[in-house]
């Protein structure tokens, strides 16, 4: 699991480190002192869990996290403190788990447990493209200088999010939407593939991946019908990969 740790004390960070670094399986991906700088970092790393002190100079880890919840895909939250009374603020800005500094190593690994198996249980189930659910909805309304258009979803490629309006790419052109990546993923879950925080991906027009020139650890998702490659985030890259196994399995 991939971790981010956010706490204004340089120590206190480089303990919580340590700790993790015992653990196999996770990974700290990157390190915050502030809240500004922990929405940036969360963000561009796309965690699986957040360990996130709660005071903290202008925004504090409260605020943080509910920043961070507004996002389509928010990590996990571990929140740390020395104040036991901010135990109640911490759930309401929906804490996944709370921690007393000084951190004790298996208080931590109990956490850290804790919120994977959430995150597998809340984790939805991939359907491929032979599958024969049904999305929710069979279209997506879509107004132009045309008017309104009505998009099947057999024929959308992918959604592409930007700020306010999400971007839907189908095999006869693109249209503009105002609806959340969230929403559609719920609606159109049976056929969709979510490969990004920005990108839901069709999956019988997914044609492979491959690594970012000039940059491996980036990936990027190539896809039929479109000539623009999308961008598979870290955090999904596991998911992706055993997405285009399975389906490579199922053709054989």
């Amino acid at each position: 699991m991939r971790v981010v740790i956010v706490d204004d004390e340089p120590l206190a960070r480089e303990r919580l480190r340590r700790l993790i670094a015992e653990f196999p399986g996770y990974e700290v991906v990157g390190e915050a002192g502030d809240g500004e700088a922990a929405i940036e970092v969360i963000r561009e790393e796309e965690p699986d869990v957040v360990l996130l002190d709660v005071r903290m100079g202008m925004v504090d880890g409260l605020q943080v996290a509910r920043a961070i919840n507004e996002e389509d895909m928010p990590p996990a939250i571990i929140f740390i403190t020395a104040y036991p009374e901010h135990a109640l603020s911490a759930f309401d800005a929906q804490a996944d788990a709370y921690l007393l500094k000084p951190v004790r190593k298996e208080k931590l690994r109990e956490a850290l447990q804790r919120v994977r198996k959430l995150s597998r249980a809340q984790k939805p189930t991939i359907s491929i493209s032979g599958s024969s659910g049904k999305p929710a909805r069979e279209f997506v309304l879509a107004t132009t200088r045309e008017g309104l258009v009505r998009v099947p979803a057999e024929d959308i490629v992918y959604f592409l999010a930007d700020q306010k309006y999400t971007t839907v790419c189908h095999l006869h052109g693109e249209v503009l939407i105002e609806e959340s990546l969230k929403t559609l993923e719920e609606d159109f879950s049976q056929w969709f593939l979510r490969v990004h925080r920005k990108a839901l991906v069709a999956t019988r027009f997914i044609a492979g991946l491959e690594r970012g020139k000039g940059d491996e650890s980036q990936h990027w998702m190539r896809v039929r019908h479109a000539t623009a490659l999308l961008p598979v985030s870290r955090r999904r890259l596991a998911e992706v990969r055993r997405f285009l196994t399975d389906e490579t399995h199922s053709e054989s």
